[in-house]
């Protein structure tokens, strides 16, 4: 039945019945015989169905809680008894907010030392996908802001507060300054990030809040995209100081922001459920120790 649950999640996912048997890796007449053989097993419907897909039924929607908690109880238990035979292995899925992604290694690291049999996925993903994903069983881990839009019931490790800085190559606007106000910025021609990602949206707030209007004349969900169009020298970006520092090159000036605002607490999430997975409590563990010997405090900024 475990197989037939995966299945209906993966259904209940993907909306598409072609897509689910995609993810799954069997065809999609599998995979409808197999919904249909679990309804049956249940003695309910589960997918309204027609043609294609139209949706799941509420008494569908009630399964789909015990599928997950099902799935991921069995899933536990494997690793469980794997991690006895063989020690920790697995592929630890991890997915982050693109501006956090410069810190995966910061964990990945840490636990790779004691742990060299397991191997990471890493994907970067918008705050609101994250907790979509760690809530359909897709990653054991997220990177993402936790105090400024709401996550729900999650485990919460708080790990860096993010600041925000201004980044323009030599010869381009306001190039050579020891540091810049936000109204010096908005005069400029920007590049920002699109209003879906959430440290966009962060920014505008901050923005907002000192009463300074913003008008980027280009957007991207690519941090990369930004930083090349602003080696052009005709556009500056606002973007986090830990990631500029680590992937802007020389050509490019890293110029501080002098209003004061509050920073943001990135950090990382998983479900609150009880037991976890043996390698994902491992992770947590590891990670956590790792904040507490190490002598640079949270609220430092990246």
């Amino acid at each position: 039945m475990i197989d037939k649950l995966e299945m209906f999640i993966a259904l209940a996912h993907e909306r598409h019945f072609g897509k689910a048997a995609e993810e799954c890796g069997v065809t999609q007449p599998t995979l409808s015989a197999n919904i249909k053989q679990l309804e049956k097993q249940l003695g309910v419907l589960l997918v309204l169905r027609g043609s294609r897909f139209q949706g799941i039924t509420p008494e569908g929607e009630r399964v789909l809680e015990w599928a997950r908690k099902l799935v991921a109880d069995t899933r536990t238990m494997k690793q469980e008894l794997k991690a006895v035979r063989k020690g920790q292995t697995g592929t630890l899925r991890i997915a982050s907010i693109p501006t956090a992604l410069t810190y995966v290694p910061e964990l990945t690291r840490c636990f790779s030392e004691d742990n060299p049999g397991i191997s990471y996925r890493v994907l970067s993903r918008p705050s609101s996908e994250i907790l979509t994903q760690l809530e359909n069983l897709e990653i054991d881990i997220g990177l993402t802001y936790l105090d400024n839009e709401p996550l729900g019931r999650v485990l919460r490790i708080p790990l860096y507060k993010e600041r925000y800085c201004f980044v323009v190559v030599e010869g381009g606007p306001l190039s050579g300054a020891k540091q810049v106000s936000l109204q010096d910025v908005s005069e400029v021609p920007l590049c920002l990030l699109t209003t879906d990602m959430q440290c966009r949206r962060i920014v505008d707030r901050i923005f907002d809040e000192l009463d300074v209007i913003a008008k980027p004349v280009l957007q991207s969900d690519s941090i990369m995209c930004l930083l090349a169009h602003v080696g052009t020298g005709r556009w500056g970006t606002v973007i986090p100081q830990g990631i500029a520092e680590t992937i802007a090159s020389d050509r490019f000036e890293i110029i501080p922001i002098s209003d004061s605002y509050a920073s943001v607490m990135v950090g990382l999430i998983a479900t609150q459920r009880e037991p976890r997975a043996p390698l994902l409590d491992a992770f947590l563990r590891c990670v956590a120790q790792d904040i507490k010997d190490c002598a640079v405090p949270l609220s430092a900024s990246r």
